[in-house]
C-alpha cells in the first residue's frame, strides 16, 4: 500500500531517558516495517532534538522529504509517567513544531504522483488550525484515498466539535475502550456493548470499519458488517506507549491484504503485544516474532 501519515513526531521523556514517538510517527514506522510505502508529514524544530529525528528516520524506513523545520518552535516533547497499573499519563508541551507542518505545491504533487491508498491522521495535531488546514489539503488532493482516523484523545488536545469533524471524514476509526466511553459521553449516543457502539457509530458516520483496543483483553473489530472480538496475548509489559500505534499499523496491513476480520484482529493483537513487551514506542520486532506467538483459534470469539 501507499500511505500518507500526517501528525506529531516528538520525544517521549521518561525520567532521564527519551524515546522517539508520536502516534502518527509510530504508526508510520510500524507500517513501513510491514513492507508498505509510508510518507510521513510533520515538522521539527531547528534544535538538537530535531536533528536527532532527522538522523533516525532512514533507519526506520521513512524519508525526511516531508519533514519540515519550524523556525520559531521547538521539537515536540511529552513528559510520560506511569500509574501503578503501568498505564501512561502524558504532559504535552505546546505549541511546538509539529503544530505547524507545511508542504510546498511541488511536494504535494509529488505525494500524489502515484495513487494513495490511505491517509492517516489523529486528533492531537488536528487541534492546530495550521495542521488541520494542511490535512484537508491532503484529503482534497487524494479524493480516492481512504481515511484512517486514530482517535487518540489527549488531555486538552480535543473538543467535541473537532472529534465529530474528524469522525465524519473517516473511512475507518480506531480508538481504545476508555475513548469509547469519552466519545459516548461527548455525543450523548450511549451504547450497551462494544458491538453496538461499533455498529451504531459506523452507521451514523458512514465508516467501513471500526476497531476498539482493550489492552490485555485484546480488541473488538467491525469490518464491512462483520463483528469479532479477539483475546489479547499475555506479556510482561515493559512500556505500553506505542502498542496501540503498532496495532493500528498491523490492522491496516491485514485490511489491505483482504484478510477476514478474525485474522486481522489476531495479528494486530500479536504485534501490539510484542511492542508492549519492549521499551520505547518503536522497539525492534520482526514479522517472524509476531507469527511465532501463534494463531490460536481458541483466542477468537466471533459474534
Amino acid at each position: 500500500m501507499n500511505v500518507i501519515s500526517i501528525g506529531e513526531v516528538l520525544w517521549d521523556v521518561m525520567g532521564s531517558t527519551e524515546h522517539l514517538g508520536g502516534a502518527p510517527f509510530n504508526f508510520a514506522a510500524h507500517l513501513s516495517k510491514l513492507g508498505h510505502t509510508v510518507s510521513f508529514v510533520s515538522a521539527v524544530g531547528k534544535d538538537e532534538r530535531g536533528r536527532r529525528i532527522f538522523d533516525c528516520l532512514p533507519a526506520l524506513g521513512l524519508s525526511t522529504r516531508y519533514l519540515g523545520q519550524a523556525e520559531d518552535y521547538p521539537t515536540g516533547v511529552v513528559t510520560v509517567s506511569f500509574d501503578r497499573a503501568r498505564q501512561p499519563h502524558y504532559i504535552i508541551h505546546r505549541p511546538v513544531a509539529y503544530d505547524f507542518p507545511e508542504l510546498s505545491e511541488p511536494q504535494l504533487q509529488e505525494l500524489f504522483s502515484r495513487p494513495v491508498d490511505w491517509i492517516y491522521f489523529g486528533t492531537l495535531q488536528q487541534s492546530s488550525l495550521e495542521a488541520k488546514r494542511l490535512t484537508r489539503r491532503l484529503l482534497d488532493s487524494g479524493p480516492g484515498a481512504r481515511r484512517f482516523y486514530d482517535v487518540n484523545l489527549r488531555v486538552d488536545g480535543y473538543d467535541r466539535a473537532l472529534v465529530r469533524e474528524l469522525m465524519a471524514l473517516a473511512t475507518v476509526v480506531k480508538l481504545n475502550d476508555e475513548e469509547v466511553l469519552e466519545v459516548t459521553r461527548m455525543f450523548g449516543q450511549g451504547t450497551a456493548s462494544l458491538e453496538q457502539f461499533c455498529r451504531s457509530y459506523s452507521e451514523t458516520f458512514g465508516w467501513e470499519g471500526a476497531c476498539v483496543t482493550r489492552g490485555a483483553k485484546g480488541c473488538a473489530l467491525l469490518i464491512q458488517g462483520e463483528y469479532v472480538e479477539a483475546k489479547g496475548y499475555p506479556v510482561e509489559v515493559a512500556d505500553p506507549v506505542g502498542a496501540g500505534d503498532a496495532f493500528a499499523a498491523a490492522f491496516l496491513h491485514g485490511l489491505g491484504r483482504g484478510w477476514p476480520a478474525p485474522e486481522i484482529a489476531d495479528f494486530a493483537n500479536r504485534v501490539a503485544a510484542l511492542v508492549a513487551a519492549r521499551p520505547g514506542a518503536i522497539p525492534p520486532w520482526s514479522l517472524a516474532e509476531a507469527e511465532a506467538l501463534g494463531h490460536n483459534s481458541d483466542r477468537l470469539e466471533s459474534a
